[in-house]
């Protein structure tokens, strides 16, 4: 028998045996059962967090995990596909698409007992595009009809329907004080709020008139912020107070895996760090010779495998705010390139080597001094110093912001900040040249950039705007205006016997409809 044919018949076995084994956990899965209640830990840092007057709000909850209490038009699934919620259609009313018209739902009640309407759609869509960066492209909402709202965009946008299942473009009750909307934490979503400590704990319970019937299993849920408390929190997993831990420390993945009774579960990607390279005059990030050596010279590879563990648990960015996962990513070639960045540095007239400014960050994500530590000794193989300083996260964003100089442009530090997994039509919008995250990137690239940015929104095919996004991706691999070395896949840990609690890409995007307890 041939090689060929040995390995064929070896991988046809092995699928076989793969297949059988994911037949029988599926036969002794337990069948779903009513009742009990889920208490988790989140890990993540929440810098919207509210105090006693709004923490009910969608926008300042304490974990931003909106569907537990909330539903939106759409909702982007585990795969970062797009599935309806409140709606049952989204559609361009016409060919320019800057008209969307959304049928909603129709039999859908508040956790008031209001049935919900187009009007209540559109004043919370008043409200989102007013206070949300995603929604500020709406102008206007325009009520058909009691089932009917149409979108009026400021230009056509052929990702439109993501937009609408952003965690924070909720819907909420209408309300005459516009200022009030939202503010008593009434949703459509499988629990409603019965308690809240802001910023520390929040406790819901089934609401037994959820559009979704049959659903939620749980009686009760409940969320601990354990922020920035990885040993406490894992005390308590221990000690049984949690059920679940969201987006724990890499740090613990190895120890779990041992943990008895208890199950890993890592999402198909998640989010990932920016490093802002600021351009304002003086800056050396104005030379792309300089940010490309840097990005160049970054181990990529080493940093998933040393502070990840592994592509389980992380991936290669590209430099762009598109997640792995997403299907228009496009991976890097070259991750790492020490000659290309030695040869480039020695171009812009350091053949010596460059010592840059001081990089801060902040432990928003636990790992955070490792991950820039790792690049830190990364860089210097190519001759690059690179100072970095650790700020606490209470005060970061203000600080990382800067100050406003007109006479100099928008200063802003270099900086990292953290951004989550979006579909290409916000995520690459995010490297516009008038922005902080591209440290106001300009010029002929950048122009480029956004010409065929502007195509791919009035394209209306999605293999023909994969073609436009794969080449925007190149500019930025090209031009480097931010680095995104590396990003995490989510994970989460949960006792056995809680089952159907799936991880996703986006933290803030996992629903709580169909968990249930076995035990």
């Amino acid at each position: 028998m041939s090689d060929l044919a040995r390995r064929h018949l070896l991988g046809a076995g092995a699928a076989f045996l793969g297949a059988l084994d994911a037949s029988l956990a599926q036969a002794q899965q337990p069948s779903p059962r009513r009742g009990g209640a889920l208490v988790y830990a989140q890990m993540s840092g929440n810098r919207r967090g509210g105090d006693a007057s709004n923490s009910r709000h969608p926008y300042y909850m304490v974990d931003l995990i909106t569907r537990s209490a909330y539903n939106t038009l759409a909702w982007v699934d585990e795969e970062l596909k797009l599935q309806l919620e409140l709606a049952t259609r989204i559609a361009p009313a016409d060919d320019t698409l800057k008209v969307w018209e959304v049928t909603i739902r129709e039999g859908v009640r508040f956790h008031d007992g209001r049935m919900m309407t187009a009007g209540d759609v559109a004043a919370s869509f008043e409200l989102h595009r007013r206070r949300n960066f995603a929604s500020a492209q709406i102008q206007r909402t325009e009520v058909v009809n009691p089932t009917t709202i149409r979108f009026h965009l400021d230009a056509g946008n052929s990702e439109f329907p993501f937009v609408l299942a952003e965690y924070d473009c909720v819907v909420m009750p209408a309300n005459p004080d516009f200022e009030r909307i939202g503010m008593e934490g009434i949703g459509t979503g499988p629990f409603r709020i019965t308690s809240n400590d802001p910023q520390r704990r929040m406790t819901f319970e089934r609401f037994e008139d959820y559009w979704r019937q049959g659903f939620p299993y749980l009686d009760r849920l409940e969320v601990v912020n354990r922020e920035g408390q990885t040993e406490a929190a894992l005390a308590g997993y221990r000690a049984r107070q949690f059920d679940a831990m969201l987006n724990i420390d890499p740090r613990l993945i190895r120890q779990m895996e041992r943990e008895p009774q208890t199950d890993l579960v890592a999402a198909a990607s998640g989010d990932q760090a920016v490093i802002i390279l600021p351009k304002h005059p003086g800056s050396a990030f104005n030379d792309a010779r300089i940010r490309r050596a840097l990005s160049a010279a970054i181990d990529r590879e080493g940093l998933v495998r040393i502070v990840y563990g592994g592509t389980r648990w992380g991936w290669v960015g590209n430099d762009s705010h598109l997640a792995a996962a997403d299907p228009m990513f496009v991976a890097p070639e070259r991750p790492r390139d020490l000659a290309l960045a030695r040869r480039l540095l020695a171009e812009a007239g350091h053949p010596n080597g460059i010592t840059l400014p001081t990089l801060y960050y902040a432990p928003q994500w636990p790992e955070m001094a490792r991950y820039f530590q790792f690049i830190q000794e990364s860089v210097r193989e190519a001759g690059i110093t690179l100072p970095i300083e650790e700020r606490p996260n209470d005060g970061y964003q203000r600080f990382r912001m800067g100050e406003l100089d007109v006479s100099r442009g928008n200063w802003h530090k270099f900086a990292y900040t953290a951004v989550g997994p979006r579909n290409p039509g916000i995520s690459l919008f995010r490297m516009r040249p008038a922005n902080n995250e591209s440290g106001y990137w300009s010029g002929p690239a950048a122009d480029r950039y956004m010409a065929l940015y502007a195509r791919a929104m009035l394209t209306a095919e999605a293999a023909a705007r994969r073609a436009i996004y794969a080449e925007m991706q190149a500019i930025l691999r090209e031009e480097a205006p931010a680095i995104l070395p590396a990003g995490r896949n989510n994970v989460l840990i949960k006792r056995n016997t809680v089952h159907n609690l799936r991880n996703h890409p986006q933290h803030w995007s996992i629903r709580w409809d169909d968990v249930y307890r076995s035990a």
